[in-house]
């Protein structure tokens, strides 16, 4: 049955195409939602009037205080945006926060309704169980974005939209400009407004916050000033004079730079932005949902899941939904690929509870797009018993056959090739291993099952086999992005200095190199691990991306490169010199240990691909033996001084 709307449909609009109310409150016992204009709580009050008079039109007697109370207590705070609901569920009842959803689902498609709150950690568990993390209402990715949610924010009571509401704690906040615009209205206007300001400024909601906060007023500034004042009786001129002595001193206690509304205003739009998403609201990223590192804030689009309950894999219902309705964007957000992830997951580990996939956005890397396929997914995975949950990296192989189709080429040639280039790649990641470079230490490959839909008309929906990777995720920071602060630290510089140096030559040995011509390396890939006092304790290679590129150059040719690491810093850290000869010393030594395990074990490395073809056009087999060779001939000690040779002085000293 339909859910009962006491009002208008929660997205309903008006001429202009603006949502006609902000706010809506479910009650999932009564199948109902209220619209009305107001506050939550005085939806709540008309919800509490309308039983009321139904018990009277059937000749009950009205309702007790605690049937009342239960009614407050039985529903849940909805806010509109768009084209979208979003729950603000109670941690304490998450039952009744998923009945409001089922009981929305009836009015509006399933990926219109999201959830807010993630940072709690009842409500995150919830979701995550129900392989639902894609609908965690997303905070904005781009300085666009955050431009268009503050915006979108402006909200009224029952008069003109005065104040900026957040959806995360319910307040809603009042700027000076905002109060400073009152001075333009007539008498009746200004009345009406000072008196919803006063009432409301001095009521918190259900999670004890102010329903009217004025922003960056400190304590110079409060309801207090409002409570001693009748507005609904003052004389048209007394009202002028009090409400001219609220506003100076509303001024005063407000800062200059933030007395006007303004979004060029950097310092000005990131406070507001900060009190909407609920002050720290802005740890609750991907980030702090799932202990990434910082270069995933906002990176992370949540992607339908599923989950296992009593043995039974349950996928997400939007899966269902994308096929039945033919919505191009719930098929965009169903990725076809995810299905085939998650049966891989549930074949792979019998005893899971949930799965979650998020896709990555945008590259986390700065180098530039190559050709091939980029896909790349974050799953969290939970095994029934296992506290931990497990992060994994997937990354869709980049030649595999839907691209060799792409090229024209026959499906069984696209099908060997796609083979070929899968064990290309799980060499390379041997060879790396063999030549010292610290990689994540599971890697495996799989594949899933896709529909063709490329260019070839003769092949489109035949299904094929796409092939992937997985990887553990790698817990740390980029070294690329590790912040001037720590950089700073002189006990920080010199362990990330020695680091550095000994990735370094692991990466020059195997050719690290791009196809426009630069060497790949502390770009994106390099991944720090800290210790627990966060002084740094390892590097690891989260991809081997762009190796055995280059296995004819002479290694004297990239010093220049392997200088630039070191030249990037000098400004950041405390000692220049110091930082350069850390890294090439330990560059040296890394090296030339690397040489004598070579040396050492010279047949065990010869004869590693010896069973896969040599092809002197540029087949592993070729590369592998091409490396070692140059390995064999280089001088550590003359590339190290190479290296120092193209460090600038520091400081510009």
């Amino acid at each position: 049955m339909l859910p009962r709307v006491i009002g208008e449909h929660p997205l309903a609009k008006n001429q202009n195409g603006k949502l006609k109310s902000r706010i809506a409150t479910a009650f999932p016992s009564g199948n109902t939602i209220v619209t009305t204009p107001g506050i939550h709580a005085t939806q709540r009050m008309a919800y509490v009037d309308f039983l009321i008079r139904q018990r009277l039109e059937n000749g009950l007697g009205p309702m007790s205080r605690e049937e009342e109370s239960a009614e407050w207590r039985n529903s849940v705070d909805l806010i509109m945006e768009d084209d979208a609901i979003l729950i603000r569920p109670d941690p304490g009842d998450m039952p009744l926060c998923f009945r409001a959803d089922e009981l929305l689902q009836q009015l509006v498609p399933k990926h219109r309704v999201k959830f807010l709150l993630a940072r709690n950690p009842r409500v995150r568990s919830a979701i995550k169980w129900r392989g639902e993390c894609w609908r965690i209402s997303p905070l904005p990715k781009t300085p666009d974005e955050m431009n268009r949610m503050i915006a979108a924010s402006r909200i009224a009571i029952h008069g003109n939209e005065l104040y900026y509401y957040s959806k995360t704690t319910g307040t809603r906040l009042l700027t000076y400009e905002s109060f400073a615009q009152l001075g333009r209205m007539g008498e009746s206007a200004l009345r009406r407004h000072l008196a919803e300001i006063r009432e409301f400024s001095a009521g918190v909601n259900r999670q004890g916050n102010r329903e009217i906060a004025f922003f960056m007023a400190g304590k110079g500034f409060s309801k207090d000033d409002l409570t001693p004042h009748d507005f609904e009786t003052l004389d048209g001129e007394t009202l002028k004079e009090v409400y001219e002595t609220l506003r100076r001193k509303y001024c005063e206690s407000v800062p200059p730079e933030f007395r006007r509304d303004k979004l060029e205003n950097l310092e000005w739009r990131n406070r507001v932005y900060a009190a909407l998403i609920g002050e720290d609201d802005k740890t609750a990223s991907e980030e702090s949902l799932l202990g990434l590192s910082s270069e995933f804030f906002m990176q992370i689009e949540w992607l339908p899941g599923g989950r296992i309950k009593e043995g039974e894999l349950i996928l997400d219902s939007a899966f269902d939904l994308a096929e039945e309705a033919g919505n191009a964007e719930l098929r965009r957000i169903c990725d076809e690929k995810c299905r085939g992830f998650i049966l891989n997951f549930v074949r792979e580990h019998g005893d899971l509870e949930y799965v979650n996939i998020g896709r990555i956005v945008r590259p986390l890397t700065l180098r530039d797009k190559a050709p091939g396929r980029r896909d790349v997914y974050i799953t969290q995975i939970k095994q029934r018993g296992i506290r931990d949950e497990i992060l994994r990296i997937i990354r869709m192989q980049k030649w595999g056959i839907r691209e060799h189709l792409d090229e024209g080429k026959k499906l069984l040639d696209a099908i060997i090739q796609s083979e070929g280039y899968t064990e290309y790649t799980l060499d390379r990641r041997l060879g790396c291993r063999q030549l010292g470079m610290n990689l994540p230490a599971h890697t495996t490959s799989n594949r899933i099952s896709e529909r063709y839909s490329g260019p070839r008309r003769d092949m489109r929906d035949v299904a094929i086999r796409s092939p992937y990777f997985e990887r553990d995720y790698v817990r740390g920071m980029a070294t690329d992005k590790i912040p001037p602060e720590k950089m700073a630290d002189p006990a920080f510089a010199s362990r990330f200095a020695r680091l550095l140096g000994r990735a370094a030559a692991s990466n020059i040995i195997v050719g690290r190199y791009n196809t426009r011509g630069y060497v790949v390396f502390d770009d994106g890939d390099e991944i720090v691990i800290e210790s627990e006092s966060g002084l740094p304790v390892e590097i690891v290679v989260a991809d081997q991306t762009g190796t055995f590129v280059d296995y004819r150059t002479e290694l004297e040719h990239f010093a220049r490169e392997y200088a630039q690491p070191v030249n990037r810093r000098l400004s950041l850290v405390p000692d220049g010199d110091e930082f350069a000869a850390l890294y090439v010393d330990a560059f040296v030594a890394r090296f030339s240990k690397i040489q004598s395990e070579y040396r050492k074990r010279k047949r065990a490395f010869d004869t590693l691909f010896k069973h896969r073809p040599r092809d002197e056009a540029g087949s592993f087999a070729y590369r592998w033996e091409c490396v070692l060779d140059r390995l064999r001939r280089a001088v550590p000690q003359n590339l190290g001084d190479l290296v120092r040779s193209h460090i600038a002085t520091p400081r510009g000293e």
